[in-house]
């Protein structure tokens, strides 16, 4: 038990922190209203806005928030309670449409008007759209493919990092034609066809006069790809994210490139699943990466967008596969090795921008599914608690309040043998801090009221252990045995009823935890956790007590102090002999 404790200790220093993190009715926290985007003086249907609560739970759910509230307010309101100031990270997160769509790319060009020609030699432009602008030593005359994908070194690490997803490399300066790496489909062995970055077409300072539009049919699209203007801040194109529709425009994120994109080829629907990887290193990953495995359906989808764009012609943009997310490019790779049929792929980016928040965020968002509405951020409130210093103050002096009383008893009804109980209780509590501030920091763990409520209800389930013990022991004792003998004799009889009382209260608190919402399921959590630390403390810490104690001539005479006094338990109403080793 010693080094159990010394263990946990030490993780919790590890962490950084000593307290535990409070929930937001003691702490206070951040308030997201989302307002659904409809035509006006339109309602959405409700079946969509349940549907959005659902999700956006499980989105918060997922992060790891603990204690967060997600309830409709209105026709068309969601309000999200997140425990804790200063949690852009989450706002950012739970209002995200995420609605993945794949397209072949059928023509891409610069997202800024270039503000000079560039000089003589190979202007050129990235798939994210930015011309150079600048010659390479090692460019080739205009007529060849020669630019490769370079990110913005002022773009931001979400940026960088989408712009690289879905397995593109980190790319090597424009001009160079050297991707730096490549990656192949999650856990496919090397070998096998993998998405890598291609050359384009060198664009000269009219690209847009010479960009080939044949076979769009769509004049209207290509009328707005031409007007189209990105910005660094992130532009989305009208129209770009509907998955009905045959053509669309759009920019990437960085606002660096712009796109002709055909027909929808694979939904996000047919994400069965997507989860944050850590860096392989014998794999030569170096960053966090988001494994996205397709549906049966959508690995077929998957497939045959990759063959198609696998049959066009090297260097030409329809050999590009766009993952557009929210109606913006995150990346358009070139697929050079042939098409993907294994129905998984990676999405990774640079070490720097694509960290393990980012990754998680990234994987969260695509696991659960995108939104049926978009939503606006109406207002963004930093909230005080709901309870308040007072209310904590209250629930802390019940409990201790009730723990006294819990002592006091153990003390005057077992005297000496009541130090073990009010050990084991210390211990228990111990454990039970020391946990509530590793969960905080690990899972996002926050103490609110209804966890409180949950702590103090469980020193009774705690105490009801040591007591079907010390009852056994001192019904050992009554029948005539001597003490050591009765203590493995009790402790086989009191372990069984310990084991089944325990069990019932934990799956009691497992059930509720599961049906229930809201504060009740914090009772449940600190219920549940309490069970299985008292289960710990009385194997591994109360026993072993006993055990030592009985070697000790207090204890192992009988002091009349002792709770084991022969004459006190023969005044207990046995009629049973006592040994007279055990006569005081």
């Amino acid at each position: 038990m010693l080094a159990v404790m010394v263990a946990l200790t030490g993780v919790m220093f590890l962490q950084g922190r000593s307290t535990p993190k409070l929930g937001l009715d003691l702490a206070g926290g951040t308030t997201v209203t989302l307002t659904a985007k409809t035509e006006a003086g339109k309602n959405p249907p409700a079946s969509q806005m349940d549907q959005a609560v659902k999700i956006i739970t499980q989105r918060v759910n997922g992060l790891g928030v603990s204690d967060a509230e997600v309830n409709k307010q209105g026709s068309n309101n969601i309000v999200v309670s997140v425990p804790g100031e200063g949690q852009q990270q989450v706002v950012d997160t739970i209002g995200k449409t995420a609605k993945l769509q794949f397209r072949q790319v059928y023509v891409v060009g610069a997202g800024t008007p270039t503000t000079q020609p560039p000089p003589s030699g190979s202007p050129s432009a990235s798939p994210t759209g930015k011309a150079t602008g600048s010659p390479s030593p090692k460019a080739t005359p205009s007529t060849s493919p020669s630019s490769s994908i370079k990110p913005s070194s002022t773009a931001t690490p979400r940026g960088r990092a989408l712009s690289e997803a879905l397995a593109a490399p980190t790319p090597t300066p424009s001009g160079t034609g050297k991707p730096s790496q490549s990656a192949s489909p999650s856990g496919n062995p090397s070998g096998v066809p993998s998405v890598n970055p291609s050359a384009l077409p060198t664009l000269p300072p009219d690209a847009g006069a010479q960009e080939d539009f044949s076979g769009i049919d769509d004049k209207a699209v290509i009328d707005q790809y031409k007007k189209l203007t990105c910005s660094p801040d992130g532009t989305t194109a009208p129209g770009s994210n509907d998955p009905n529709k045959k053509w669309v425009a759009a920019c990437d994120q960085d606002g660096k490139g712009k796109y002709i994109l055909g027909p929808v080829r694979v939904q996000g629907t047919q994400v069965s699943d997507a989860n944050a990887m850590p860096p392989n290193p014998q794999e030569g990953q170096s960053s966090w990466t988001v494994a996205i495995k397709f549906k049966s359906q959508g690995s077929r989808e998957f497939a045959a967008v990759t063959s198609d764009a696998y049959k066009a012609p090297q260097g030409t943009p329809q050999r590009q596969v766009a993952i557009v997310l929210d109606g913006q490019v995150v990346s358009a790779p070139s697929i050079d090795n042939g098409a993907i049929t294994g129905g998984t792929a990676s999405i990774f980016g640079p070490p720097d921008s694509f960290t393990q928040s980012y990754a998680d965020d990234l994987a969260n968002v695509l696991k659960y599914g995108a939104l049926p509405l978009e939503f606006t951020q109406s207002s963004i409130d930093e909230v005080s608690s709901t309870l308040g210093s007072d209310q904590l103050r209250g629930g802390l002096i019940a409990g201790a309040i009730g723990l006294g009383l819990v002592v006091l008893y153990c003390m005057v009804y077992y005297q000496g043998l009541g130090l073990v109980a009010v050990s084991s209780l210390v211990v228990a509590a111990a454990i039970t801090y020391v946990s509530v501030v590793i969960l905080g920091e690990g899972m996002g763990f926050r103490l609110s009221l209804p966890h409180i409520i949950g702590l103090i209800v469980s020193i009774g389930i705690t105490a009801d252990s040591f007591i079907v013990y010390f009852e056994r022991l001192r019904d050992e004792l009554r029948a005539g045995r001597t003490l050591r003998p009765s203590i493995e004799s009790a402790w086989k009889r009191a372990r069984r009823t310990i084991l089944v009382a325990d069990a019932v209260t934990f799956l009691a608190a497992v059930v509720l935890y599961f049906l229930a919402v809201g504060g009740v399921r914090g009772f449940a959590f600190a219920m549940g956790l309490t069970t299985l630390i008292d289960v710990v403390v009385v194997f591994f810490f109360t026993k072993p007590l006993v055990a030592m104690l009985s070697r000790t001539r207090f204890f192992g005479k009988g002091h009349r102090l002792s709770g084991l006094s022969p004459s006190r338990l023969r005044r207990g109403g046995t009629t049973a002999p006592l040994p007279k080793s055990q006569e005081a």
